[in-house]
């Protein structure tokens, strides 16, 4: 009998799973379960959607003729609601019972919502979270219509909704609880380049603050918001980006090891036989950094669905997760990208060059770990090339920060 290979999840992780199984088991069953109700996207395109600079066409990836054609079976709006370990068998809501040789877990997260903080009217009409492309369309529509908004969260998706208030010419507050954005990644020099860009397109940031609660009228849509110091700023779209909850709901019972996310070692295996896990759900051992780690960027999905449908197959420890992850901003004149984990590490080292050029670097017991490059990427390459090789060159920081860095002038001894 040939093998049943099931996936939960058609995001990047799932899909190329899903792919790499096809081509690997040509005679397996091969079936992809997701609660959504279209197939794969561009997650990295459907911000340019909700900013209103792209139609929908370009942004779906597969159609559902991909999966017939490669005679993958995808269940659409499938909702899981438990997995059975010993009898390898996958419970849906309303689908059926799904019976697997091998299962692949790559649901991702879902937006955690303000109201689990005690904040009044978090779920108001009006108040958006980021994360799909049903999310985006939502997003787009209201931004388009509203005059005033708010942005909630200081991070890397938090920014991308502060993009669309600004494409969308919505007077938008950026609501920070620190004195920069990102402050675990970029030092003040770093996060001034970015406030100067968004105060340029409208978007003002709003330091030292967070969300008390919002107001909303007679309908129960949201009209303003109220932040920690008592400042009522009107917003008629609000969005929100303070972290992912895992899907994880429907492992209770399979004894599935859970650390804020599904633990799998480097080839994607989580504690129980024959389940997998693969995105941004992962805390996966990191062979690099010899910790585990999560990383919820595109590449670093795909790679391990990849890996993990390679493993699948093999029925073992065949190919390991070895990857330097890149994450890119592209919504101002200047390049933005982070490499590695630059919020890790115990030495670091930055220095800016111009007004829309900055550098940081972290290190992990002398090595090169991860980064941050403003206005100027093309270091990158050769950054992420000395974190593959595991070389010690935290002693050489004047080296590393040279604006045109050249690694050939590291002193590295011959065995590194």
């Amino acid at each position: 009998m040939s093998e049943s290979y099931v996936i939960i999840g058609d995001g990047i992780a799932g899909s190329s799973a899903a792919e790499t199984l096809r081509e690997e088991a040509p005679d397996a069953d091969v079936t992809v379960i997701t609660d959504e109700g279209e197939a794969l996207y561009n997650r990295i395109l459907i911000k340019e959607f909700a900013k209103g600079k792209l139609p929908e066409a370009p942004i779906s990836i597969h159609e559902p003729e991909w999966y017939d054609d490669r005679d993958i079976d995808l269940e659409l709006n499938t909702f899981v609601t438990g997995v059975d370990p010993d009898a390898h068998e996958v419970h849906t809501h309303d689908s059926g019972t799904y019976e697997y040789d091998k299962l692949l877990v790559a649901t991702g997260g879902t937006p955690t919502s303000l109201s689990s903080f005690g904040i009044e009217n978090a779920d108001a009409e009006g108040v958006h979270h980021f994360w799909t492309f049903q999310d985006a369309r939502k997003i787009q529509e209201n931004a388009s219509e509203a005059d005033t908004g708010v942005v909630v969260g200081a991070g890397l998706l938090g920014i991308d909704l502060a993009a669309v208030c600004a494409a969308q010419e919505v007077d938008a507050k950026y609501i920070m609880r620190g004195n920069r954005w990102w402050r675990y990644g970029l030092s003040l020099d770093g996060a001034e380049i970015i406030h100067d860009a968004l105060e340029e397109k409208g978007v003002e940031c709003v330091f030292e603050s967070g969300v008390d609660h919002f107001e909303t009228d007679a309908d129960g849509r949201v009209v303003s918001t109220v932040d920690a110091n008592g400042d009522e700023f009107d917003s008629e779209f609000v969005g929100v980006a303070v972290g992912l909850n895992f899907n994880t709901e429907f492992l209770q019972g399979a004894d599935v090891e859970e650390d804020n996310g599904i633990v799998v070692d480097q080839y994607m295996q989580t504690s129980t036989e024959d389940i997998y896990a693969a995105g941004d759900i992962t805390r996966y051992y990191d062979v690099i950094l010899d910790e585990y780690a999560q990383n919820g960027s595109w590449g670093s999905a795909k790679e391990q669905g990849q890996i993990a449908a390679e493993n699948m197959v093999a029925d073992g420890e065949e190919s390991e997760f070895r990857w330097v992850s890149s994450y890119s901003i592209t919504h101002f004149d200047f390049p933005f990208l982070s490499f590695g984990f630059p919020t890790l590490g115990d030495d670091e080292c930055e220095a800016k060059y111009s007004d829309t050029e900055w550098r940081r670097l972290s290190f992990k017991d002398g090595k090169l770990v991860g980064g941050v490059l403003i206005g100027d990427i093309a270091p990158q390459g050769n950054y992420k090339d000395l974190i593959r090789r595991e070389v010690e060159v935290a002693d050489q920081k004047d080296v590393l920060l040279e604006k045109q860095f050249d690694p050939e002038e590291l002193a590295i001894p011959q065995e590194q």
